[in-house]
C-alpha cells in the first residue's frame, strides 16, 4: 500500500534521509503568508517498527507453521513497499518512509501528493511491480535445497502483491484504477470501490481473515467519509489511461504467473493442479 501527505506541506528531502531516514527539513514560511511549519513526519520510530515486524512474523509463523514462509512474507512485504519508496523519491513526492502495520502489513508514506494523477497511478502500480523480485531469492532456495517451503514462500509473495492489485481502498489498485474509472464518471469510481471493496471484506470473513477483513472495511468506510478518491493535480489524459490499464493488466499477470511458476512444482507439473491449490489456500476452491 501506499500514502501520501496533504500537498501543502513544505518539506523538502534531507541529505542522507532514506525510508527510515531522519525528518525531512521543513521550509520557512515567508513573511508575508505567515503559513505555520508543518509538524515533521520522522517517521515510524525504529523500535516501534521492529516490534511491528516481530508481530507481523510471528502471526504468520503462528499460522503456517514455517519459518521460511514467515521469513518471506516479511521479505516480501519489504520490497513490496520499498518499490513504493522508490517510485515516490522519484517523482519528487520523498523522501518516502515504510511504516509496518502490526498483523495486517505495510505502508509506503510520501511527503507530497503526486503533481498528477499519473504520477500516483506510477507510484501504486511500483510496489507490486518491484515487489515480485522478492521471489527470486525463494526460488533459488528451493533450487538448492529441494524443499517445497521455498516454493510456497515463493506463492506467498506474488500473493502479497496479487491482492494489492485489488481495486479496493486502500489497497494499489484502487489507485491505479481509480482515476481511470473517474474519467467516465466519479460516481462509477465511488460505486466500483465500494463493490469490490464490499467483496473483499465478505471474502475476508468467510475465509476466517476477520483481521484484514476488519481493516478493510474500516479503511473503505474512512474513504466514503474523506471523499478523496484521486490524487490532486492534473487529471490523467486519455493516452494516460489507457497506458494505466495496460501496467494494471501486465503486473496482475505477472503476478499471476510468478505464484503459478511456484506452485506447479508442487503440483506434478500441472496447471490445473497448481490452481486449485491456489484456490484452496485463496478460500475459493474445494
Amino acid at each position: 500500500m501506499s500514502d501520501t501527505l496533504p500537498p501543502t506541506r513544505p518539506t523538502r528531502p534531507g541529505p542522507n534521509a532514506g525510508p527510515w531516514g531522519s525528518a525531512p527539513t521543513a521550509r520557512a514560511p515567508s513573511p508575508e503568508t505567515r503559513v505555520a511549519p508543518a509538524p515533521e513526519d520522522k517517521g515510524q520510530p525504529l523500535v516501534w517498527s521492529v516490534l511491528s515486524t516481530l508481530l507481523l512474523g510471528g502471526l504468520i509463523w503462528w499460522i503456517s507453521g514455517s519459518w521460511v514462509i514467515a521469513v518471506a512474507a516479511i521479505w516480501g512485504l519489504f520490497v513490496h513497499e520499498y518499490g513504493h519508496v522508490l517510485a515516490m523519491n522519484r517523482l519528487g513526492m520523498g523522501p518516502a518512509k515504510i511504516y509496518i502495520i502490526p498483523f495486517l502489513g505495510g505502508m509506503a508514506k510520501g511527503q507530497r501528493m503526486p503533481k498528477s494523477e499519473w504520477d500516483g497511478v506510477l507510484v501504486s502500480l511500483a510496489g507490486p511491480a518491484f515487489g515480485l523480485l522478492a521471489a527470486i531469492p525463494l526460488f533459488a532456495g528451493f533450487i538448492i535445497t529441494g524443499q517445497g517451503e521455498w516454493l510456497l514462500g515463493a506463492a506467498i509473495i506474488a500473493l502479497i502483491n496479487l491482492v494489492n492489485l485489488a481495486p479496493a481502498p486502500p489497497l494499489d489498485g484502487s489507485k491505479a484504477l481509480g482515476p481511470v474509472l473517474a474519467r467516465i464518471h466519479p460516481n462509477v469510481e465511488r460505486g466500483a470501490m465500494v463493490l469490490v471493496g464490499a467483496l473483499v471484506v465478505i471474502w475476508g470473513l468467510t475465509t476466517g481473515r476477520f483481521i484484514l477483513a476488519a481493516f478493510l472495511a474500516i479503511a473503505l468506510i474512512g474513504h466514503l467519509r474523506r471523499g478523496a478518491w484521486r490524487p490532486e493535480g492534473r487529471p490523467l489524459t486519455g493516452r494516460e489511461a489507457g497506458q494505466s490499464v495496460g501496467l494494471f493488466l501486465a503486473a496482475a499477470v505477472a503476478c499471476a504467473g510468478v505464484g503459478i511458476a511456484a506452485l506447479m512444482p508442487l503440483a506434478g507439473g500441472s496447471l490445473p493442479g497448481a490452481l486449485a491449490v491456489a484456490g484452496r489456500y485463496l478460500g475459493i476452491g474445494a
